[in-house]
């Protein structure tokens, strides 16, 4: 049963949580929804058009993630076959809380989107979205979890060179999941944001103006560290398509 619709979900410690809140707003201009959760923990970055795609968790303790939900018609037969394939379950909260074959967060969750935002358009006229999470995954864990992920999702893989692949997504589907190899060992698969740009420079400029910082800069990326949260990229990826030029 494949995901009808992929959020990418940021989790955040306390401390980090009011700066990041406030940078990730500006980054993607999208509205804050009201928030919700026992807490009020939860708020979503609402676009202009289309549904949902990018949500924002307040933590109650332990350190910054990001994690995926999969949107899916049941819940049950998902949580089955994941479990399958090698996942670990978590928690059901009503919606199902696992954990990858090496470690990465996700939920089930059968809210319904289906409705793919525009991409923003800024000032001098280029392109951008937050558009993928990329897992960062330990050299001993990536065949296992290369595997895990095209079973779970059902979507055929595409090389991208021997340190990539990426799940071909269905067109409607607002984030892509992008598997990177490490060439160092850590525990666990981690995760981070990637946003797509016509134009590299302008989107990187745009962001060092709201606080971000540039760490490295690549042929086809840019790493940035935000005011506050866990780094992330800007790329050269098209954002209709989410594939490079």
């Amino acid at each position: 049963m494949t995901p009808t619709w992929i959020t990418a979900f940021l989790d955040l410690a306390p401390a980090d949580h009011p700066r990041a809140l406030d940078f990730w707003q500006r980054v993607t201009g999208h509205a804050l929804s009201p928030t919700r959760g026992e807490h009020d923990e939860f708020v979503s970055l609402v676009p202009p058009d289309g549904d949902v795609q990018v949500k924002i968790q307040r933590l109650g303790s332990g350190p910054t993630r990001v994690h995926l939900d999969l949107h899916v018609a049941a819940i049950a037969p998902v949580v089955e076959h994941a479990v399958g394939v090698g996942a670990t379950l978590v928690a059901d909260h009503g919606y199902a809380v696992l954990a990858s074959p090496g470690g990465f967060p996700f939920c089930l969750v059968t809210h319904p989107a289906s409705v793919r935002a525009t991409p923003a358009t800024w000032p001098g006229g280029h392109r951008s979205a937050l558009d993928q999470v990329c897992l960062d995954v330990p050299p001993d864990l990536w065949d296992a979890e290369v595997a895990f992920w095209s079973s779970v999702t059902g979507w055929p893989t595409r090389s991208g060179g021997p340190d990539f692949v990426s799940l071909v997504r269905p067109p409607h589907v607002p984030v892509r999941i992008l598997l990177q190899r490490l060439e160092d060992p850590q525990p666990s698969v981690t995760g981070h944001l990637d946003r797509s740009a016509t134009a590299r420079p302008a989107e990187t400029a745009r962001h060092v103006a709201l606080g971000a910082e540039v760490l490295a800069v690549h042929e086809w990326w840019t790493v940035l560290r935000p005011p506050a949260g866990p780094p992330y990229c800007i790329t050269d990826r098209d954002p209709e398509t989410g594939v490079l030029p």
